[in-house]
């Protein structure tokens, strides 16, 4: 009896840490600091430094115009941006619709290996000292470039991690009022790892690093950005997080299409807790693990496996020990889950309501972390993924 109430209890506790006991203990120890620690404020002085946009693609023919007309707007001097896109394995018309425009480097080979071997590869025909990487199917503000290279005059900023959003539309679905919301709630987290030591990883659609830092990933890496990002963070540099250079993308069109999305992220968050876990040793990274394992680790390991558990825990106690609090707990859980149920069931009819959105995108990216370990185990040594259709 009293092992199932330590474990129920332990249980609350690490689901309730996870998704919002770090976000309060995280405002507050950046609180306390900034009452000792004056935040630095970054500015650009003397030249410009040349900059390379480095963008990964794989048969994106029907966004080609769209991404290239948003590179040729940005605000930076044009002598000094580069712009390459590698496009291995690509057999639509991206190749010859990038023909078209002067001055854009394509990298390709008939192969295709996957984002990261790409990355790898194409790494290695870049000679600027900065590079800033992007995905074909997110737009750019037009001063992220003059902000994302602001950051560096810092020595210690490595990495920049740009802010990711998601094309809000009028009747968002599942996919996208749930994704939305998730993104808003990550992104006041990730701004404040970084006012209190450094952001925890930098996500695809809009990042960049100095060059001399890159270092080779495995070719079957799933989560080549964060990965990334973090092997720059273990060298003692910081990854600073700039909410004025942002990345807009469209939602997935659907749920089916997020699952992709989700199960592929999952799968590359395991592999990254074991890629990664000399991370785990807080004697050596100090802050910079402890933000990892908060904001990371535990959502991709052990919290959905408590997250599940607590409920037939809960139901157990009841029936061995009547409690008015664990009724009560158990009341809440159940409606939880049927409120999860509901947002489902409107999903399926198309039938916007945002807040019976967030229980089931809730329950739909925990479910997922299931998923992913069995995808990783199906996919090892293989870093080629599908992609997930988006709203247009």
């Amino acid at each position: 009896m009293k092992f199932i109430e330590i474990l129920f209890w332990f249980s609350l506790i690490v689901v309730f840490y996870t998704y919002l006991g770090y976000g309060i203990v995280l405002y507050l120890m950046v609180k306390i600091k900034e009452l000792f620690v004056k935040q630095k404020t970054v500015a650009l002085s003397g030249d410009l430094p040349e900059v390379t946009l480095f963008i990964t693609a794989f048969n994106e023919e029907d966004i080609v115009k769209e991404k290239m007309n948003n590179c040729l707007s940005l605000d930076y001097p044009k002598d000094k941006l580069n712009i390459v896109w590698v496009t291995d394995g690509s057999n639509d018309s991206t190749n010859e619709l990038l023909k078209a425009y002067q001055g854009v480097t394509v990298l390709f080979q008939p192969e295709r290996q996957g984002k990261t071997a790409a990355l790898n590869r194409g790494i290695g025909f870049i000679s600027s000292p900065i590079v800033v990487f992007t995905d074909a199917n997110t737009m750019i503000n037009s001063e992220a470039i003059l902000n994302i290279v602001a950051e560096f005059t810092d020595s210690k900023v490595g990495c920049v991690a740009g802010e990711k959003r998601i094309a809000a539309k009028e009747k968002d679905g599942a996919a996208g009022g749930g994704e939305g919301i998730y993104w808003k709630y990550e992104s006041t987290l990730k701004a404040l790892d970084s006012r209190l030591y450094s952001a925890v990883g930098a996500a695809g659609e809009l990042f960049a690093i100095r060059r001399e830092l890159f270092e080779t990933m495995e070719r079957d890496t799933l989560l080549d950005d964060f990965i990334l990002s973090l092997r720059i963070a273990q060298k003692s540099y910081k990854i600073a997080y700039c909410d004025k250079a942002y990345a807009i993308e469209s939602a997935s069109t659907d749920m089916k299409e997020e699952e992709k999305r989700k199960v592929r992220i999952a799968a590359g968050g395991l592999q990254s807790i074991w890629r990664l876990r000399s991370l785990l040793n807080i004697f050596r990274y100090g802050t910079l693990s402890f933000q990892y394992v908060s904001h990371r680790v535990l959502r991709w390991s052990v919290t959905p496996i408590f997250l599940f558990l607590m409920l037939p825990i809960n139901i157990i106690l009841i029936a061995i020990k009547c409690s008015n609090l664990y009724s009560i707990i158990l009341i809440l859980q159940i409606l939880f889950y049927l409120s999860g149920i509901w947002g489902y069931y409107l999903s399926t009819k198309k039938i916007k309501n945002k807040i019976l959105f967030i229980p089931y995108y809730f329950l739909f990216m925990n479910i997922n972390v299931f998923k992913g370990f069995f995808y990783l185990k199906r996919n090892t040594n293989n870093g080629i993924w599908e992609k997930a259709n988006r709203a247009l």
